[in-house]
């Protein structure tokens, strides 16, 4: 599944209960599709709050340029590739590459590069990888905020809310 979207990296700080029981203050990084760096916080304190008793507090915020999401429901973590699209520049008879960031979820390093082609065939340009990373996502919200009208004989009501297609 491909998704793309307005991506935000958000990172929240909390305790946390680790493997020996004892708790430990962890900064985990998270990416949610958002409109603004507003809604990205709001967002993302709702997307937080069942997870987390007690206090946490969303310590930053960023844009990140990100071209396409590859999704895969088998996978653990999210990678970051750096794809480079070639064309050929007639005018100079020169090759140019230009690059994008996309976000591929795999198992492992191996299955990112399988799910990184297969989501790429169909592409009309030629590319290639220039690099694959892991990243340190803790896990990625993507979802569409949707208008709602509601009416009644006495009132017209609009509300948001939020749809998430994971």
């Amino acid at each position: 599944m491909t998704t793309t979207g307005n991506w935000y990296e958000c990172r929240v700080k909390f305790e946390k209960v680790i493997e020996n029981g004892t708790q430990k203050k962890v900064t985990e990084a998270y990416l949610v599709d958002a409109i603004s760096f507003t809604e990205a916080e709001s967002r993302i304190i709702e997307e937080m709050k069942p997870y987390i008793s007690g206090e946490f507090e969303v310590t930053a915020v960023k844009k990140e340029k990100i071209a396409e999401l590859f999704i895969d429901p088998e996978g653990d973590r999210w990678y970051k590739a750096k794809v480079m699209f070639i064309s050929f520049d007639e005018k100079t008879d020169t090759e140019k590459k230009s690059s994008q960031t996309m976000l591929v979820q795999a198992k492992s390093f191996s299955d990112a590069l399988k799910n990184l082609k297969d989501g790429m065939k169909g592409t009309m340009s030629d590319w290639e990888v220039n690099t694959i990373s892991e990243t340190t996502l803790m896990d990625v919200f993507h979802g569409v905020v949707k208008t709602k009208t509601t009416e009644t004989p006495e009132t017209t009501e609009t509300t948001e809310t939020t749809e998430k297609s994971e």
